[in-house]
């Protein structure tokens, strides 16, 4: 999208991180970055999206709020750090008059200025570049040099047609574009862990579906609002997402009235991956991710995780299983998904819990508890009950 020439522009000079080492690969990590960038920013305004050596150059409309622009793209994940920046000429002059345009509010103590040049075609070095800037500001501010630990630093990038001028640099939110890693289900519940396993996936440039299980009526909503929320939110870094909310309190009561108390817990998980994947062979995903971390509870030993895991057919991966639970509260915080999982709820893990849940139990032992039950006929009662939520960011995209 092209913006008309003579209206007052803003610019934002974009640099990416691990996407530049993709080798021959590298044009369709960066055709899916611009393509984030673009759905991020598709309720601001016309745009227009340039890819350079090394870096894009985005241009947006002069009236757009730019806390607004940067709150959008530090959710950008293949963004490695992104600054606004000014333009000016191949001219020593004219960058010495923006440099000090850039400079306008800021009082420094100490600078350096770091120039480089994706376009070399001009009568100056980069060092000579420096070496004019510098002295430059020195003749007007009242500050000093300081290459080590300078208290502001100027960068100059000299692209082709003009150079670019800038002295803030915000983080991105690094990793790979949404959507370059194939796509995955994640469950989701309404605590810690999960919701911080789906953001390292989407990191790591998965595409995240979701799928939360709940035991209304048996206990309150709170654990599907929770889920809702939290899938809303992470929605905001990959633009898109379906919901599915399955009803699991009848399986739950079903499992109670046959099989063994200690087993209860290592049955429902498998019964949860058994939908799960369900749910994760419509949505074409590849493998299930959940939150869970060897240790935590009495399902998550490493015996256990092994018999649960073998209910599905499709890889289970579990980003945070070497991690402790303070690790993932910071996390949590990090990303902001801590202030909703903190709020109380009544979660389907916490119904029909036996006192002393076994955690060292064996495939046999489970295949012979799970014998007893109607399987089939049980996983077709919780499909039947399931509501699916389609979600996008901006909602201007879509409805939910």
């Amino acid at each position: 999208m092209r913006m008309a020439s003579m209206m007052p522009v803003q610019h934002v000079v974009i640099h990416y991180g691990e996407v530049s080492l993709k080798g021959k690969n590298r044009p369709h990590f960066l055709h899916a970055l611009a393509r984030n960038i673009g759905c991020a920013l598709s309720d601001l305004g016309q745009i227009q999206l340039r890819t350079l050596s090394g870096r894009m150059l985005l241009t947006l409309p002069a009236e757009v709020a730019w806390e607004r622009v940067a709150e959008r793209l530090g959710r950008v994940f293949g963004i490695a750090n992104f600054s606004p920046c000014l333009s000016a000429p191949h001219h020593l002059e004219a960058i010495k008059e923006v440099v000090s345009k850039a400079l306008y509010h800021h009082t420094f103590a100490s600078f350096r200025v770091t120039a480089r040049r994706a376009f070399k075609q001009l009568p100056f070095t980069s060092q000579a570049l420096n070496q004019e800037i510098g002295t430059h500001v020195l003749a007007t501010h009242a500050t000093r040099v300081d290459l080590e630990h300078p208290e502001l630093t100027v960068y100059i990038e000299v692209i082709p047609r003009q150079a670019l001028i800038y002295v803030d640099k915000l983080a991105g939110a690094g990793g790979l574009p949404s959507g370059m890693s194939g796509k995955l289900l994640g469950l989701l519940s309404g605590g810690f862990d999960s919701p911080v396993a789906a953001y390292r996936m989407m990191q790591r440039g998965c595409q995240v579906d979701f799928v939360h299980f709940h035991s209304y009526p048996f206990l309150d909503r709170t654990s599907q609002d929770k889920a809702c929320q939290l899938a809303r939110f992470l929605t905001r870094y990959q633009y898109r997402a379906r919901l599915f909310v399955v009803p699991f309190g009848e399986i739950q009561q079903q499992i109670v009235g046959t099989a063994p108390p200690p087993y209860r817990v290592v049955l429902y998980r498998r019964c949860m991956l058994r939908l799960a994947e369900a749910f994760a062979h419509q949505q074409r995903a590849l493998a299930l991710v959940t939150g869970e971390s060897l240790g935590q509870v009495a399902s998550q030993t490493l015996q256990n995780l092994r018999v649960i895991e073998a209910a599905s057919r499709l890889p289970v991966l579990r980003p945070l299983i070497g991690m402790d639970k303070a690790e993932i509260l910071r996390e949590a915080q990090a990303i902001g998904t801590y202030e909703t999982s903190i709020q109380p709820d009544q979660d389907c893990c916490t119904l029909f819990v036996p006192r002393h849940p076994a955690t060292r139990t064996t495939l046999e032992q489970i295949e012979a508890a799970e014998s007893k039950l109607d399987m089939a006929a049980i996983l077709q009662t919780a499909l039947a009950g399931v509501q699916t939520m389609d979600l996008h960011f901006p909602e201007t995209q879509g409805g939910v």
